[in-house]
């Protein structure tokens, strides 16, 4: 067994062993889970700074749909099976996905929307970083992904989102307006 292997058996081994956990990691890897409160946060972000939402909303949603395609096409390229189509003795809660496993689309989606987030409002981070751990470790503890294509997609996420939103932070947000 290689060291990704071993990473994925200790987290996975603990699926099935607790009802209660269970039920914990299949509510945070659910991404309809998201939709209420992202719409009801979009809402207030909105309402309290209409100016910086009008653009990055539209934004983080453009850049949630291409890291989605990307991790579309990278799985596609890369080729790498999951973990429940080669391994034995799986604990697998959510079925096996699609073909390929690398990256994980869901750390990447949310890797990319987290670093958005916190890039422009750094206070943030103690609630988002954490959920981003939960959400990668969920992956792995529900037997789709390996540690790996979650460490991948939390990168490649963090570089798409974390960039834009300094770009939008620096260059957009930053301007003074021009007087008359």
């Amino acid at each position: 067994m290689n060291s990704d292997e071993l990473w994925f058996a200790s987290i996975n081994g603990w699926a099935g062993q607790f009802a209660g956990l269970d039920w914990f990691m299949l509510q945070v890897s659910r991404e309809s889970n998201l939709l209420i409160p992202g719409i009801l946060l979009m809402g207030y972000w909105g309402w309290m700074k209409w100016g910086e939402a009008r653009l990055a909303i539209p934004s983080l949603a453009i850049l949630i749909g291409l890291s989605d395609f990307l991790g579309g096409q990278l799985k596609t390229l890369i080729g790498r099976p999951r973990p429940c189509q080669v391994l034995e003795h799986i604990h697998e809660l959510v079925g096996c996905g699609g073909a390929f496993s690398m990256p994980s689309n869901h750390a990447l989606n949310s890797g990319t929307a987290i670093s958005f987030l916190v890039m422009l409002y750094p206070s943030l981070g103690w609630v988002l970083w954490p959920f981003l751990g939960l959400i990668g470790l969920s992956r792995v503890f529900l037997g789709a992904h390996y540690v790996t294509d979650v460490l991948v997609g939390v990168g490649l996420g963090v570089l798409l989102g974390g960039g834009m939103g300094f770009l939008l932070k620096t260059r957009v947000f930053q301007r003074k307006p021009v007087a008359d």
